[in-house]
């Protein structure tokens, strides 16, 4: 049986719904020694922003049960370096490349995504309103600042805009339906989510910054939910994220609205996971004879 795993989101066509996070698999560029990453239907940069970022001091990682917490605090080279240093591998990468962005004004989005504006391999920029490792607070909490960032962006960019959004809010439909008013192409859903270890042997925090973002499976649950109620209450297309790790949780993830996926935690025990998940769906579809993983989307039984 023939499986049509191909999808569209923002407008761009992606092979598969399979994507890997930001932030997990670096600039996308260092890891094709390891992974075929052409089998994905793309991937999304590890957050780049207009000035290199030191982050923030280690200990910034930790595992948790079911999951990791980091504060890493988006350490990255900045726009020049990664023009400079990553276009020519990025361009021959043989998937779609999503570049994901950061800035702590409105204008330091827009200054990022003017210097990508000349990129034709760029298809499309993640606007990352939802780092929870910034020292001063989440931009996507505030829903006048989310459409602020999506409508500047959007004025100027020559490729399509994700906003990705943080679940720490009360109602994250709103959010969504700000970004969409704003221009938003679609949306990602969700970034991790806030907490923290304890060192039993030292009594002190285990991440430097004290707090972290928790990501892996054990978000699932809160993802899915997440992922469900913006697709009920918000026309936008939804990539979803937030502890993927086998075929069946892409389809769990599909079937409560998203259109496409993020890998990212799973990739860290794992670095060919993301590939591993693309064949585990084909197989969930023809076990169940669906011929279109399109059929997917949205059709969760209630």
């Amino acid at each position: 049986m023939k499986i049509d795993l191909s999808v569209k989101i923002a407008g761009i066509k992606l092979k598969n719904p399979v994507l890997t996070a930001s932030g997990t698999f670096g600039y996308g560029d260092e890891i094709t020694d390891l992974v075929d990453v052409s089998k994905l239907g793309g991937i999304i940069t590890k957050t780049i922003t207009l000035k290199p970022k030191a982050g923030n001091p280690s200990p910034r990682i930790c595992e948790t049960a079911e999951g990791m917490l980091n504060c890493i605090g988006l350490q990255n080279i900045g726009v020049e370096r990664f023009l400079k240093e990553k276009s020519a591998g990025l361009k021959k990468i043989g998937t779609v490349v999503i570049v994901s962005v950061a800035g702590e004004t409105a204008q330091d989005y827009v200054d990022v995504v003017k210097q990508l504006n000349s990129q034709k391999w760029i298809r499309a920029v993640e606007l990352n309103l939802s780092c929870p490792n910034l020292q001063k607070h989440i931009i996507s909490k505030n829903s006048a600042l989310v459409a602020k960032i999506v409508s500047a962006v959007k004025r100027i960019a020559n490729f399509p805009v994700i906003a990705k959004l943080s679940p720490q809010v009360t109602d994250l439909a709103a959010i969504a339906k700000a970004a969409k008013t704003a221009g938003a192409d679609a949306v990602c859903l969700v970034n991790t989510f806030p907490g923290m270890a304890v060192d039993l042997k030292t009594w002190r925090p285990k991440l430097s910054n004290v707090s972290g973002g928790l990501s892996g499976p054990c978000i699932k649950p809160l993802a899915l939910l997440c992922v469900r109620e913006v697709f009920n209450k918000v026309g936008i297309p939804i990539i979803g994220c937030g502890g993927i790790v086998t075929g069946e949780d892409v389809a769990e993830f599909m079937l409560c609205g998203a259109r496409a996926v993020c890998v990212g935690t799973a990739s860290f025990i794992e670095p060919e996971r993301p590939v591993k998940v693309i064949a585990e769906i084909e197989n969930y579809l023809k076990m169940k004879k669906i011929g279109s993983i399109g059929s997917l989307i949205g059709g969760l039984r209630v």
